[in-house]
C-alpha cells in the first residue's frame, strides 16, 4: 500500500500566483507619469503670427476628458475668467460672456484680459483633443498658450485641469511705423488723467503707454511690451523714469519726451507733467515668498511686508498672471486667499501685487509663485 502524499498549498503555489503580482508591479513601475500636458507646440517655440499650427495634448489617465479649450494671452496679462467658466472657476457649457466682462482691462496696461477660446477640441478631432490652432494675427512677442481640460466626474459633476507653454511670436511683415494711441502731447497731472484708484496724477504714479506698430500686412500690433522688441528712452529721467516691463513713472514736473524704438523704426511723444510737487516716495510692493501647497488646501498670499517710506497706509490690488483662473477672495486686501485647484502634476500659479499710497504713488509690481502639487 502506497503512502499518502500531502501537498502543502500554503508553500507550494503555482508559478502564476507569483508572476501576476510581479508583472503588475513592473508595469506600474515603468508606466509614464499620468498628467494632462501640451505636447505641441513645445515651450519656447518660435512661431509666426497669423499662421495655423498643430496643437496636441497628452490626456494621461483622464478617462472622463470631455473637451479642451485653448486660449492665447500676452505674457503678464492679467487672467480673469475664461469664456465658458463661471465665477467659481467651474466649467459651464453654453455659458455666455457678458459684454461688460469681456471688456475688462488690465489694471496697468488697459489691455483686454478675458480671452475667447482660440479653439475647442474633443475626442472627435484629429488628433483627439487637438488639431489645427490659429495664432492671432495681431500676436507679437512672448505669448502664453493656456489649455483648459474639462473632465467629467459622473454624478460628481465636472472638474478642470490645465497646462500652459510660453512661445515667441513674430510677424512675417515688416514694421512700417510706430504710433501712440493717446493724446498728443500727453498731459499728465492736474489737467491729465486719473489713476486707477481715483487719485489725480501725482509723483510716483506708474503707467504704460499704448504703443502700436503698423505693419506692411495692414495689421496693427501692440508694441508696449519689451518682449516685442520695443525699447524706451526718456528725454529727462528726472521727469519720466523708464521702469522694467515697459512701465513708466512720474518723478518730476516739466516738459520732456519719450522715444520708443523697434525693428529700426522709432517714434517720439512729447509729455507735459504738472503734478503736486509735495515730496512723496513711492511705496514698495512685496508679494511674499514663493510656496508649495497641496491641491484642495487653502492658500493665503502675503503682502503685509509691503511698505510706504512715509509710513502711510496702502491700497492693495492682487491679480493672477499665470495658471488657470482661481477664485481669489479679498483681492484688495494684504492677504487674499483661494483654494488650490485640482492638478494632475505640479503646476505654477503666479500672482501680481500692486500697492498705491494715499497720494497716488504706485510701487513697482511684485510677483509671487504658488506651486500646487496633486
Amino acid at each position: 500500500m502506497r503512502p499518502t502524499t500531502f501537498i502543502d498549498t500554503h508553500t507550494r503555489r503555482q508559478p502564476s500566483a507569483y508572476l501576476l503580482p510581479l508583472f503588475l508591479f513592473i508595469c506600474l513601475s515603468n508606466s509614464p507619469a499620468y498628467a494632462f500636458k501640451i505636447v505641441a507646440p513645445v515651450d519656447g517655440a518660435s512661431l509666426t503670427s497669423g499662421q495655423t499650427i498643430p496643437v496636441e495634448v497628452e490626456a494621461g489617465r483622464e478617462a472622463g476628458l470631455v473637451e479642451v479649450r485653448y486660449y492665447w494671452y500676452q505674457e503678464h496679462t492679467e487672467a480673469l475668467v475664461e469664456q465658458g467658466e463661471d465665477q467659481s472657476g467651474k466649467a459651464s457649457r453654453g455659458a455666455t460672456m457678458s459684454i461688460g466682462k469681456y471688456w475688462q482691462k488690465d489694471s496697468i496696461t488697459e489691455a483686454p484680459v478675458v480671452a475667447l477660446p482660440a479653439k475647442t477640441s474633443t475626442i472627435n478631432d484629429i488628433p483627439a483633443y487637438g488639431g489645427p490652432l490659429p495664432i492671432p494675427s495681431d500676436a507679437i512677442g512672448r505669448m502664453r498658450l493656456l489649455a483648459i481640460a474639462e473632465i467629467s466626474q459622473g454624478r460628481l459633476g465636472r472638474k478642470t485641469d490645465f497646462d500652459e507653454v510660453f512661445v515667441m511670436v513674430q510677424p512675417e511683415a515688416e514694421l512700417v511705423s510706430i504710433s501712440f494711441e493717446t493724446e498728443k502731447p500727453l498731459q499728465l497731472g492736474r489737467t491729465g488723467q486719473s489713476s486707477a484708484y481715483g487719485h489725480v496724477d501725482s509723483l510716483g504714479k506708474i503707467f504704460e503707454l499704448p504703443v502700436v506698430g503698423e505693419f506692411a500686412d495692414g495689421i496693427p500690433r501692440p508694441l508696449s511690451a519689451p518682449s516685442t522688441g520695443t525699447r524706451y528712452t526718456s528725454g529727462d529721467e528726472h521727469i519720466i523714469k523708464v521702469l522694467p516691463d515697459g512701465l513708466l513713472q512720474i518723478v518730476g514736473n516739466g516738459k520732456t519726451s519719450l522715444t520708443v524704438a523697434n525693428r529700426g523704426k522709432q517714434a517720439t511723444l512729447d509729455i507735459r507733467v504738472d503734478v503736486n510737487e509735495e515730496p512723496n516716495d513711492p511705496p514698495i510692493a512685496d508679494a511674499g515668498a514663493s510656496m508649495t501647497v497641496r491641491a484642495g488646501s487653502k492658500v493665503r498670499l502675503d503682502g503685509l511686508r509691503s511698505r510706504d517710506p512715509e509710513g502711510e497706509s496702502l491700497f492693495y490690488s492682487w491679480s493672477q498672471v499665470r495658471g488657470s483662473k482661481v477664485a481669489m477672495l479679498d483681492v484688495n486686501m494684504p492677504n487674499p486667499s483661494f483654494t488650490a485647484p485640482y492638478v494632475s502634476e505640479k503646476r505654477t500659479f503666479r500672482f501680481k501685487l500692486r500697492v498705491t499710497d494715499k497720494k497716488g504713488a504706485d510701487g513697482v509690481p511684485a510677483y509671487v509663485d504658488v506651486t500646487v502639487e496633486p
